[in-house]
Order: structure tokens, then sequence, then C-alpha cells
């Protein structure tokens, strides 16, 4: 298959794969949220972008039990499904990633931990082939960073979420204090593998 964006661009029909997808913004003490820096394998030269953990809900699965799972593989972070409560954003996307275009219905879930060492080694193949770092973003460096990142929304949906403007509850992990930062700990500025 050809380069997606020229098929696109050429006008011919995009045939979608859906997809059904959890998401999970894991937010630190200090108010800071994880995310993952990727490239597309079937598109090299095509740039990077930053992206929070989870990923496609296998047969049978619930959006938490996807989100608990997905957080387990890619940071080692093990939380219960019924600790993600309810979903505190959704939204669709459509992307082509690895030569397949996809239209994604995602929902996202907040977790706060005090801090947390991510552990990478439950990655999948393709994983291990398109994620390229990870890091702990302050919401306002992100937004000033020009870096690109998904959703286009980020911030605001963070936002959103940290301020309770949302039907949903955050799973709290490690003895998480009910205000994000009360007690203090974090870890380093940007805490993470550079990307």
């Amino acid at each position: 298959m050809g380069d997606v964006g020229d098929v696109w661009q050429s006008g011919a029909v995009t045939v979608y794969t859906p997809r059904r997808a959890a998401r999970v913004l894991l937010v630190d003490a200090a108010g800071r949220v994880l995310l993952f820096c990727g490239t597309d394998p079937a598109r090299p030269g095509h740039g990077r972008w930053w992206f929070t953990p989870g990923g496609g809900l296998d047969a049978g699965e619930s959006y938490a039990d996807c989100a608990a799972r997905e957080l387990a593989e890619e940071t080692g972070l093990r939380l219960a499904a019924p600790a993600f409560g309810r979903p505190v954003h959704t939204d669709s996307t459509e992307f082509p990633f690895d030569g397949v275009w996809y239209r994604q219905e995602q929902e996202f879930f907040l977790v706060r931990v005090v801090a947390h060492e991510v552990d990478t080694s439950g990655f999948s193949d393709i994983e291990r082939a398109s994620v390229k770092g990870h890091r702990w973003w302050d919401p306002a460096e992100l937004l000033a960073s020009g870096e690109r990142y998904y959703p286009t929304d980020l911030p605001q949906v963070l936002a959103a979420a940290l301020a309770g403007g949302v039907d949903g509850a955050a799973a709290r992990a490690s003895g998480m204090p009910p205000t994000a930062g009360s007690d203090g700990a974090a870890g380093p500025a940007s805490g993470g593998a550079p990307c």
C-alpha cells in the first residue's frame, strides 16, 4: 500500500476500520500528565506526536476493562477496572496508522498518582516499534511547546477533568490524596525518556 496520506489526498475512497478504544489521563501529584511520544512505522518522515496511554478494546471488553489492561501493559500500573469509575471525556477521531485508516470511538479515564515510574516492558511489538519515549508534561508547558499531541484539545480536556467539570470519577493509586499536589510529591521536571 502506498502512502496513506497520498491515497487520501488523491480523492480515492478511504475505507475506515472501526475501532473502540480506552485512553487514560494519568496525572501525578504535580498535575503533570503522562504522554507517550510516537511515530507511524508505515509513514517514516511524517513526524512524531504525543498521546495518552490506552488502546483498542478486545472482544467482550468494557472501556474500563480496556483502560485497566492498557495502563498495566503500557505503564506497569495495575488497577482494577472498577477503580476507573466513569469516563471523563468521550470523542471520536479518524487517523491512519501502520497502513490502516481507523475511525475510533474513545473514552478517557482520569487516574491520579502521587508518582509512578513508568514500566514499558508490557509493550506489544507495534508499540515497541512506534513509541519512542514518554514524558510527564505540565499542561501549560504542553500547550506552549509547539509539539503535536492528541487529542488536539488535550490541555482543555485535562483541565476540565481536573476541575471536576465532567461526569466521572478519578481513580486514585498509590495513596493519592483527593487534591492533586497536596502532598508536594513529584518526580523530575519532565520525568521520562526523551522522544
